[in-house]
């Protein structure tokens, strides 16, 4: 297996093939993400032990959702079983995907812990009673401290964790290994993953405003509310049906030839 370096423009790529293929089997696809969302929602329940195992099973929901993403792409019906596809290949593959998922959930936990005494006392919480947003509820939540010194932290962290699940399940790659060729597969291809991102916010700055505008028209914030929670779902579904093709194009097999904008390969 090589580490396949590919241009800028790839990353505007990955977001037309999984907004493509979401819309091939939408309703799969979105009930899926929606299916491990309620699980994460029950086991919240249980405060402190609830949130960890929410947090050890994402690398394992993330392998499932990429899985569901091939089958879409290659015109199969992904099965809701198919969430579960990284415990279906036996404890050869389980066991380290859970190693991979406890090594996310202390990653998680620090990065809050230091995000947390960076950012000194919190902002006080919105008032859920009241529709409106204010100005300066909106300002308190974007410009917090420790908003800011979190997601610092939590970029590396997202970069070692974007293709370790993949690598682990699919290629056996050991949990350790799988975080460095992910780190570095996502460094090397930065221009890629930046516009990526950037096609993404993009995305979502477009489908808030079309909410915004349907909100308008259907009455204001009360309809606002009814309509967002599911398009939060709907737009979030296909956001993780794009992964999948970010994993697909950053590397290549010894017996799979190389795509045609590839630049160089390092083994990894």
């Amino acid at each position: 297996m090589k580490l396949h370096i590919v241009s800028a423009g790839t990353g505007l790529t990955w977001v037309k093939l999984g907004a493509r293929t979401f819309f091939r089997q939408p309703l799969a696809l979105s009930g899926l993400f929606f299916m491990f969302m309620a699980v994460v929602s029950v086991l919240s329940v249980v405060q402190v032990i609830g949130t960890a195992i929410s947090l050890l099973l994402v690398p394992a929901a993330t392998v499932g959702l990429m899985a569901a993403t091939r089958e879409a792409d290659a015109g199969r019906f992904p099965m809701p079983v198919t969430l579960i596809t990284a415990f279906r290949s036996g404890a050869a593959r389980a066991r380290p995907m859970l190693v991979l998922g406890g090594l996310y959930a202390l990653s998680m936990l620090l990065v809050l812990g230091l995000a947390s005494l960076a950012g000194g006392t919190p902002a006080a919480p919105m008032d859920t009673s009241n529709t409106e947003v204010t100005p300066e509820m909106v300002q308190s939540a974007l410009f917090s401290q420790g908003l800011w010194v979190a997601m610092l932290l939590y970029l590396p962290v997202l970069m070692a964790f974007w293709h370790a699940p993949a690598l682990v399940h699919w290629h056996g790659v050991s949990p350790g290994k799988s975080l460095f060729f992910s780190l570095a597969a996502c460094w090397s291809n930065r221009g890629a993953m930046l516009v990526y991102a950037l096609g993404w916010v993009g995305v979502f700055l477009l489908a808030g405003l079309f909410m915004s505008l349907l909100g308008a028209l259907l009455g204001g914030a009360q309809a606002l509310n009814l309509v967002m929670y599911p398009a939060v779902l709907f737009m979030a579904s296909m956001f993780h049906s794009s992964i999948y093709f970010t994993f697909r194009d950053s590397f290549v097999t010894d017996d799979s030839p190389a795509p045609h904008d590839a630049t160089s390969g390092e083994d990894a």
